[in-house]
């Protein structure tokens, strides 16, 4: 919805709701450092009245353009922390949010949770039927839900007294409004305290999403910038530019478009192959003592070759030969069907903190991810590249929904966006939620960031096992 042409004025007050989980200074806001179940608790905890945005980069390249929309998001009680790009910032920032709270997946956690409290919500926002097919939709999935009515972002808002008396007289206790940004949380920094609801909630294009409407009509990727899907792919090279746009020197003319936004930068273009070639040859020089000191460690306490040697796939679908250290005993591939219930890692992808098949070296050079760097000869092969999604197994592949397949877009990497977030404490739904935003953006710049970002994630450990 576009801004009314008169001038909105929004007091910038602070917000007089009592802090009661972690908040983490982002981009000049106090944003939510808590985790979905935390922070669902703190919004419907009895006796609140709280008044909710959410941050993603979308929101972030408006905050430095629109002082009323600043000043809406300044007086909001409550920030969260919305998709992958914030994640990113704060960590260049040097700190951690405790979750990714992305609307798409919270505000359903959160009407469930409120559904089992007897609480009502209303829809207000869209296109014209958004709001009553998403209601459909919110019904169906979530039993017990109360939807206490409707009202389209269009003519619907068009009388602002209107939508307000009809959204009182609902008697919802809930209210979600996806206007979309900024609209939306400058319409509730003007309007939520004459509002009888508890809660209310600026979302954007969820509704959309909840209605199926983003699918059922794609357009080009500039077309749809205020959709969840176009936010979701361009927030890590959003960031990026961002953060990085004062370090750059100069990255050539693919580079320069990728910082100005232009699709350019594909995975098999020169300016990424040159990068790979060129990081690959000098790591494989400067690693060559560390490559001999390992092969030794490793024959001393198990037989076995040095090198392990697994198929994975890679970009559409090829198979490939991947090198690694060995880590684990000879027979462990015979024990791993054995194992498959041990797995610490929710969702396809097999993953054992105590996996009885790992070397006393092995978990060594797992916990600094020094058994990985043999896939420096991969990307040498053109096989791999320096930054993408984690090679998978054919038989993880198999198992795939159909969403997950859009990961071999692109060459699996030596790091990427869930090796730098975590590892293994990921949960596969959203590792494949990071690979999707990673397919759809990668750039020289976006690899230059995460590259960096990895020496911190393996210095730490977080997730290696």
């Amino acid at each position: 919805m576009q801004m009314p042409s008169h001038k909105v004025f929004v007091a910038a007050q602070p917000a007089t709701q009592t802090q009661t989980v972690p908040q983490t200074p982002l981009f000049g806001l106090p944003v939510v450092n808590a985790s979905t179940d935390q922070a669902v608790a703190d919004l419907l905890a009895e006796g609140s009245n709280l008044r909710v945005s959410f941050v993603n980069a979308h929101c972030v390249n408006h905050l430095q353009h629109d002082p009323h929309y600043r000043a809406a998001l300044l007086t909001a009680d409550r920030v969260l922390p919305d998709g992958i790009g914030v994640e990113l910032a704060a960590r260049m920032n040097g700190q951690s949010l405790a979750a990714n709270l992305n609307g798409t997946d919270f505000v359903p956690h959160l009407l469930r949770k409120a559904a089992m409290q007897g609480r009502s919500v209303f829809l207000f926002g869209g296109r014209s039927g958004v709001a009553d097919d998403a209601a459909a939709r919110l019904a169906r999935d979530i039993p017990g839900l109360r939807i206490a009515g409707t009202r389209d972002g269009y003519q619907g808002a068009a009388d602002t007294d209107a939508a307000i008396d009809a959204i009182n007289a609902s008697g919802a206790d809930i209210v979600l409004v996806a206007m979309g940004v900024p609209m939306q949380d400058i319409w509730l920094a003007r309007n939520a305290h004459r509002l009888n609801a508890s809660l209310t909630l600026g979302v954007g294009a969820l509704l959309d999403f909840l209605a199926d409407r983003v699918a059922r009509a794609p357009r080009p990727v500039r077309q749809v910038r205020m959709e969840w899907a176009w936010r979701l792919a361009m927030e890590p090279k959003r960031m990026a530019r961002r953060y990085l746009v004062g370090n750059l020197v100069f990255m050539g003319r693919e580079g320069w478009n990728a910082l100005r936004g232009r699709e350019t930068m594909q995975p098999g273009t020169l300016c990424k192959r040159l990068l790979d070639l060129t990081l690959s040859a000098l790591a494989l020089v400067l690693f060559a003592p560390l490559f001999a000191l390992v092969a030794f460690a490793l024959r001393a306490e198990s037989r076995g070759p040095v090198l392990f040697r697994q198929t994975r796939i890679g970009k559409d679908g090829a198979r490939f030969t991947m090198f690694k250290f060995r880590s684990m005993y000879l027979d462990a591939e015979a024990r791993r069907a054995d194992l498959l219930a041990q797995s610490d890692r929710a969702g396809i992808c097999f993953k054992s903190r105590n996996d009885p098949r790992i070397t006393r070296v092995g978990q060594f050079l797992r916990r600094f991810s020094i058994d990985e760097l043999p896939q420096i000869l991969n990307v040498l092969r053109g096989e791999m590249s320096i930054v993408g999604p984690r090679p998978a197994l054919p038989e993880e592949v198999a198992a795939y929904p159909a969403r997950a397949l859009g990961r071999l877009a692109v060459k699996p990497g030596l790091t990427g966006v869930w090796q730098v977030s975590g590892r293994a404490e990921i949960g596969f739904d959203r590792m494949i939620d990071m690979d999707l935003a990673y397919a759809r953006s990668r750039s020289v710049l976006l690899d230059m960031l995460l590259i960096a970002m990895t020496f911190r994630a393996v210095i730490s450990g977080r997730g290696a096992y």
